[in-house]
């Protein structure tokens, strides 16, 4: 079984750390969340996949390559002008030999994707979407069922008077290739907008699989700080990287903190970072690799990228500080704060 990942999106609702860092390249845990999810489908045997690409395309080649460091094969579909959601599956059908699957690259979820396909293949479906039952429910496609869970109605992202269930679309689709005749070849396409509403009207076989798994879509700041949380408080299950020092506390290999330094809560520490003298961390902290902070300084509930630094005695609350980005002013005072880089 073959797979692939959609990563072409410009990331509106994510900016501005996005103007540098395309989405599924933000780290959660200090992992990209397109790492986490190309971990899960080997984990589930699938280790053929490919991925589209758009705006920032250099970061995600870069960092994957072929794949052989995660020990799976990947090739990429580059779009000068996105093609959408099925759009983007049309461009590369041949690259499918038989049911395959189809994943957002900026979902963070640990959805059991065997049991998944196991479901599709039973009920002989054409298309199935994993569900998720969500508390904010206008912020995703909502699906309305019947018992056997066949779709019926199909809303995206619905106003307040169209709302009938909370069951949320995560954009995760076991697919079978007869369904690639349904989507129109070099032009935009939506699987969302167009594509199911189509299949519903020739009274296709779509279904529903719901998942009771952990699933995040970091569709905005509000969301990627909850995954950073939720990765650290242990409710998806991920092995977090490094070794740990203390109870919650994750230290990668060359991680250096000093002895005054006092790192409470739960936290991840990059490999080549450097605490300094009498800092403070409390919270839920997520540290990346290579960076600094500088004496005195206290941290809660952050999130620093690679390369990030941060002068002395700094007080920063809910702060995200994005890739080699700087802060050197002494004794400054943050919370909710974004930093990026300059250039």
């Amino acid at each position: 079984m073959r797979a692939m990942i959609m990563s072409a999106g410009f990331g509106t609702r994510v900016r501005p750390l996005s103007y540098d860092v395309p989405k599924p390249m933000f780290t959660v845990a200090n992992k990209p969340v397109l790492g986490w999810t190309v971990e899960l489908l080997k984990k589930h045997g699938i280790t053929e996949f490919v991925i589209n690409l758009g705006p920032h395309s250099a970061r995600i080649k870069d960092y994957f390559g072929d794949g052989s460091g995660y020990g799976v094969k990947i090739i990429y579909s580059e779009e000068k002008e996105l093609l959408g959601t099925a759009g983007a599956v049309k461009k590369v059908e041949k690259f499918f030999n038989g049911t395959f699957l189809v994943m957002s690259g900026d979902g963070l979820t640990d959805v059991n994707i065997t049991e998944a396909v196991r479901f599709h293949r039973k009920k002989k479906a054409l298309a199935t979407i994993v569900l998720k039952r969500v508390d904010s429910r206008f912020d995703y496609g909502i699906t309305m069922m019947s018992r056997d869970m066949r779709i019926k109605r199909f809303i995206e992202k619905p106003a307040w008077g169209d709302v009938f269930e909370n069951r949320a679309n995560t954009g995760i689709y076991i697919m079978e290739p007869e369904l690639l005749g349904y989507i129109p070849a070099n032009k935009f396409y939506d699987f969302g907008t167009q594509l199911w509403i189509k299949l519903l009207k020739n009274k296709k076989k779509l279904f529903g699989y719901e998942t009771k798994s952990y699933w995040c879509d970091i569709g905005n700041l509000a969301e990627y700080r909850k995954a950073q949380q939720d990765a650290l408080s242990g409710s998806i299950k991920i092995n977090l990287p490094g070794r740990k020092i203390k109870d919650g506390v994750w230290a990668e290999e060359g991680a250096g903190i000093e002895d005054s330094a006092i790192v409470d809560g739960k936290c991840v520490i990059g490999g080549g970072s450097e605490i300094g003298k009498g800092v403070k961390i409390e919270g839920l902290n997520v540290i990346g690799k290579n960076v600094i902070i500088g004496a005195g300084t206290r941290l809660a509930d952050c999130i620093l990228w690679d390369g990030a630094r941060v002068g002395n005695n700094a007080d920063l609350k809910n702060c995200i500080l994005s890739l080699n980005s700087t802060l050197n002013e002494t004794n400054c005072k943050l919370e909710g704060a974004i930093i990026i880089r300059k250039g």
